[in-house]
């Protein structure tokens, strides 16, 4: 009898040791090691990303500039992968077998569990051929998302591009995820964070096909993903298109701003390129192209090239000088050809007459007076004290300083000052003599075009300008940053813009004037030539205006690189977009016909060629 007790006992605790057996079993690999749950989750569920759709891109006038076009990535879970025909997956997707194999390979070494993208920005077109097949491949499932287009195919250089997040950006900003993506220039980069939204994700059940049978729990831990922001643009897209085929076969740039707002209604860099080679799959294909380019179509000359102001920096000089009192609106100065080189014209008297001549000895005596106004006994402290001020006082105009404009990249220029010089020829060794030539916009001088832009911009509004912008409004808020409602005084009284404005006019409209190409029949233009001399070539075209004379609606300035007198190329192609953006139409069709038909750029490698030879 005890013996049965006794097997009875041994037997109940066998069992009881193989279920705690069992249970401990089943506590380990339901609560301690998740691998089991993993794959299965991994075999039943899905987390599908869902990207937004990149806030809309409008112009001033609601002229679309830049909207989404739906695209897919092809993902691809390492573990779920199975035997498969990799020649015929390969041939699928119009890649190489070894391409496959280091895309995998990558994924894989990432994680086996979680979805990597495999294939990036597949295009509606591309994906329709592959996505009837994709079942015959477990591990692979397409997930939507974007890609930008452009439909007018201009504006490059304002807009920007988008292009994957690299590792620096994932460290420094936790939003961004691998197979993110961003704006790496233009207002796609100034404005990412209104633009890109907010990503959501979800759930979805799969079956052994790979092939999605519906939401999980009905959704219910699904999230949204969220729209970016809709923007206008200050731009004016038929002024912008205008500006950009007028600039065909040149190089450089026109920046044309709103006086009373400081809103950017044009700008234009040339060689310029269609957006829409920086798109999708293309951008791998067309960025070295473009990079490499001898022509920079990728650089932005409007905000990142240097150049002398020349003449037109003669409207700053006398202002400064007026202010100052070393001369008055009668002030006349002999033209003495022996103290900088000038052209054939009467002597000016004033200086609405030196403005409308741009007589080069005339400034010269007006820098000599701003620099040495006796403050000191010493030649050489004089012109140091006198530069100082003077270096200040030109910065005011936002020259040699950084404009705080909402576009990437923009250089700040250089504007010399007394460290300058110092390092350059040593303290007490320079004087007047030594740096004269700053009087007519020489020198060591460095302008950007939106400079010079935002100078016109203060001769039309005779003293203050509002920071250059682009961002209009935000669709939602209906607002732009403080910033660029702040006005600026450039400190000099509204009385001495006067005479500088007359003769801006009478460079435009009289007989002598050296802009007479940019007269505009019922419109008053009042403009500023320059001719930039260049070290390394042709000089350069410049002319600054604004108009009308009264009430001014336009500020501009247009830079051509390598073309000569600011009369004959620059000056003609500012009134062109005035009179488009003012008018609507052009009427001298004659005028209109010259600058579309020519080619600045042949020209300059026909003389390059001939000093070669």
């Amino acid at each position: 009898m005890n013996n049965l007790s006794d097997r009875k006992v041994v037997i109940a605790f066998i069992f009881l040791i193989i279920g705690l057996i069992f249970i401990l079993r089943l506590f380990y690999v339901q609560i301690i090691n998740n691998k089991y749950k993993i794959d299965s989750d991994q075999n039943v569920l899905r987390e599908v990303i869902q990207y937004p759709a990149r806030g809309l891109i409008y112009d001033r006038n609601g002229v679309l500039l830049v909207y989404n076009e739906a695209a897919y990535d092809l993902m691809v879970v390492p573990r779920l992968v199975k035997e498969i025909d990799t020649l015929e997956f390969c041939q699928l997707l119009g890649i190489k077998l070894e391409d496959f194999r280091t895309k995998f390979y990558k994924a894989r070494d990432y994680s086996r569990y979680k979805p990597s993208v495999f294939e990036k920005e597949i295009s509606s077109k591309e994906y329709a051929k592959i996505q009837e097949k994709l079942f015959a491949y477990p591990g692979f499932y397409a997930q939507t998302r974007t890609l930008r287009k452009y439909p007018r195919e201009s504006a490059a250089h304002v807009l920007g591009y988008i292009g994957e997040v690299n590792q620096k950006i994932i460290d420094n900003d936790s939003y961004y995820k691998s197979g993110d993506y961003i704006g790496k220039s233009g207002i796609e980069l100034s404005y990412e964070s209104l633009l890109r939204g907010k990503r959501g994700v979800k759930r979805v059940l799969v079956d052994v096909h790979n092939r999605e049978k519906g939401s999980y729990m009905d959704g219910e831990l699904d999230t949204m993903a969220v729209t970016g922001e809709t923007i206008y643009l200050s731009i004016d897209a038929i002024i912008q298109e205008y500006g950009e085929k007028l600039m065909q076969n040149k190089r450089g740039s026109i920046v044309a701003i709103e006086p009373e707002t400081g809103e950017i209604l044009a700008l234009v860099s040339a060689p310029a390129y269609n957006p829409n080679l920086l798109v999708g799959r293309d951008v791998k294909k067309n960025y070295p192209v473009l990079s490499n380019d001898e022509l920079k179509p990728l650089f932005n000359r409007a905000l990142m090239a240097s150049y002398p102001p020349g003449s037109t920096f003669k409207t700053v000089q006398a202002l400064i000088a007026l202010q100052d009192g070393v001369i008055n609106e009668q002030t006349g100065f002999p033209c003495i050809k022996s103290n900088v080189g000038c052209h054939n014209h009467p002597t000016a008297t004033d200086v609405v007459s030196s403005i409308k001549m741009s007589c080069n000895p005339y400034y010269f005596s007006v820098f000599r007076k701003i620099l040495l106004q006796n403050k000191s006994t010493s030649l050489f402290k004089d012109s140091e004290i006198g530069l100082a001020q003077w270096s200040k006082q030109v910065k005011k105009f936002g020259l040699g300083v950084r404009l705080e404009t909402d576009l990437p990249s923009i250089q700040k220029g250089f504007i010399p000052d007394v460290d300058f010089y110092d390092k350059w020829y040593g303290k007490g060794r320079w004087a007047f003599s030594t740096i004269y030539s700053l009087s007519i916009g020489q020198g060591e001088i460095g302008v950007v075009p939106l400079q010079m832009a935002n100078l016109s911009t203060i001769l039309a509004n005779r003293g203050y300008f509002y920071t250059p912008h682009l961002l209009k409004r935000i669709e939602k808020t209906d607002t732009i940053p403080s910033i660029f409602k702040i006005k600026h005084q450039v400190g000099v009284e509204a009385k001495y813009f006067t005479p500088i404005v007359e003769g801006m006019l009478k460079v435009v409209e009289e007989a002598g004037g050296t802009a007479r190409r940019a007269k505009i029949d019922s419109i008053q233009v009042c403009g500023k030539t320059g001719t930039a001399q260049n070290p390394h070539g042709e000089d350069h075209s410049i002319f600054i205006a604004f108009a009308p004379k009264d009430n001014p609606k336009i500020a501009i300035a247009v830079y051509i690189e390598n073309a000569g007198f600011g009369g004959t190329w620059a000056a003609p192609i500012a009134s062109l977009i005035m009179e488009k953006y003012l008018k609507g139409s052009i009427k001298d069709l004659e005028k209109e016909k010259r600058i579309l038909e020519a080619n600045l750029m042949e020209v300059v490698q026909k003389k390059n060629k001939t000093s070669i030879h």
